[in-house]
């Protein structure tokens, strides 16, 4: 089976649409992971996805007669661009059929590329519930169906990246890591690597959530999902193709399941490197191959991995730089509680120490404890871990949320609220230069006869920071306070009759 795919692979037709990736070494990354990083670009390629390499490998195959009658496809959105992009070069119609959740990037390019060729609907939740929709069409009009990655064409095409990679670095390479969604680019991609270098370690990625090729596998049979994660969209698949499973029982050497914090951490990596920004599915082999690296402890070998799509949608990117930091545990996020008297948000700043703060909530609710949520920058696991023991010896409770998915989505963001505490409090928005120890050395020069009742601030990454407080212990008169904070020097305003704040925070 794999030297027949070879030969297919071989005798494709991708590149009279689509064009050789560069297979780039990430130099940051190889520091940090002590082994030789080669990111294959397909991040580069028209569209910005492989998909186009199977797409049009297939419907360049098809009979005139077969062109004449249309094409039929479902996809979440990197498929359908393929497919739009061989239906305008070929001058073949198109009907694709897209989820829902696809993102809008997607469905805009499909339209761009597709122009007059391509027709879309918008069916479902995942690419499951479309392939069903497109099925139907299928059978009711006869066109012919362009499979996303159950189909020898497809697969072959796909298969182009593999003969790439040997052809681009002939020399040893350890492991060869790739996202799978149906299967369609390990299995290609395998194909022809095991058929030419077998000693090289196949190994597949897969979101948490979205495991159908792992089950598959593991069960020796295809498993259908009852439901998948979204958040990498392009690999949101319920069931496999029973040829991909068929080609990866041959090739795949391994699978390893990714979370999205470590997804959001490896799209990072490589807009460090590159300066590019990939889409969750294409940085998810990069996830894996971190992942591998920290498990395995390897030093010394020669990796790759293939960035197989960059369509973002740019409202995610905030949500991935949140995260990012906490999937390459260079973030760690804690509950603290302390006791609510003077002094103590002093005694907290020098437990800190010189760890950079990224997040700093509270809001008074009680007259004996104070519970405080903190953001801290963190050099591993290991340091956050100790930075937990640190402030549990100093005798304060503390929980370790750097795990809790529920408290890094939407309790972090809803720390506070009204309190029968806050009388006589006075709110202020101060800014700072954003360097470490800003933070703790304004915390530290607010005197302690007055008392911190509110407190938020999020690093955003820009050259100032933004803190908003509460500050009790002034009997009502903010010209007392005024005139010390004009001695601090910090850039400040009142908030206190900010009508957002007398609606949700004021006493």
């Amino acid at each position: 089976m794999l030297s027949e795919y070879a030969k297919r692979i071989t005798s494709s037709r991708v590149y009279e649409l689509a064009h050789k990736t560069d297979l780039l070494a990430l130099q940051q990354l190889e520091g940090r992971l002590q082994n030789t990083i080669l990111l294959k670009r397909e991040d580069q390629q028209i569209s910005f996805s492989f998909k186009v390499r199977g797409a049009y490998n297939k419907m360049a195959h098809l009979s005139r007669e077969q062109l004449s009658q249309g094409v039929i496809a479902s996809s979440a959105g990197n498929h359908a661009q393929g497919v739009a992009l061989a239906a305008a070069k070929l001058g073949c119609h198109a009907t694709i059929v897209m989820p829902v959740t696809t993102p809008q990037v997607k469905i805009d390019a499909v339209r761009g590329y597709g122009k007059k060729w391509v027709k879309i609907e918008v069916h479902g939740e995942s690419y499951s519930d479309a392939h069903a929709r497109a099925s139907e069409i299928e059978e009711q009009t006869g066109k012919t169906f362009i499979h996303p990655f159950d189909d020898p064409l497809v697969v072959a095409g796909q298969g182009t990246i593999g003969k790439e990679i040997l052809d681009q670095y002939p020399e040893t390479i350890d492991a060869i890591f790739v996202a799978v969604g149906g299967g369609g680019l390990i299995a290609g991609i395998g194909a022809f690597v095991k058929s030419i270098r077998p000693d090289i370690r196949l190994i597949g990625v897969q979101a948490e959530g979205s495991t159908a090729m792992t089950q598959s596998l593991n069960q020796d049979q295809a498993v259908m999902l009852e439901q998948v994660s979204l958040f990498s969209d392009g690999t949101a698949v319920k069931q496999v193709g029973s040829q991909t499973l068929a080609l990866c029982r041959e090739v795949v050497d391994e699978m390893i399941t990714v979370s999205s914090d470590e997804i959001c951490a490896a799209i990072s990596d490589v807009y460090i490197d590159t300066r590019s920004i990939l889409e969750p599915a294409g940085a998810l082999s990069l996830a894996g191959l971190k992942k591998w690296t920290r498990q395995t402890g390897c030093t010394g070998k020669t990796l790759v991995s293939v960035a197989c799509g960059a369509n973002m949608n740019f409202n995610r990117l905030r949500h991935v730089s949140e995260r990012a930091e906490v999937g390459r545990h260079k973030e760690a996020l804690f509950a603290i509680t302390i006791q609510e008297e003077r002094g103590a948000f002093r005694d907290l700043c020098e437990l800190i120490g010189n760890h950079s703060v990224t997040e700093f909530n509270y809001r008074i609710s009680d007259q004996r404890e104070a519970h405080i949520l903190v953001g801290l920058n963190t050099h591993g696991i290991e340091d956050g871990l100790a930075l937990e023991s640190q402030f549990n010896s100093a005798g304060l409770k503390t929980i370790n949320l750097s795990g809790d998915e529920m408290a890094k989505t939407h309790l972090r963001h809803m720390v506070g609220g009204k309190s029968a505490h806050a009388e006589d409090e006075l709110l202020y928005r101060f800014e700072f230069p954003e360097r470490p120890g800003a933070l703790m050395s304004f915390l530290s020069n607010i005197p302690s006869k007055w008392n911190i009742s509110l407190f938020h601030y999020r690093a955003t990454g820009s050259d100032y920071g933004d803190v908003l407080v509460g500050i009790q212990g002034t009997s009502g008169h903010p010209k007392r306070l005024e005139s010390y904070l004009e001695k601090v020097g910090f850039r400040y305003r009142s908030e206190s009759d900010n009508p957002a704040y007398r609606l949700f925070l004021s006493s």
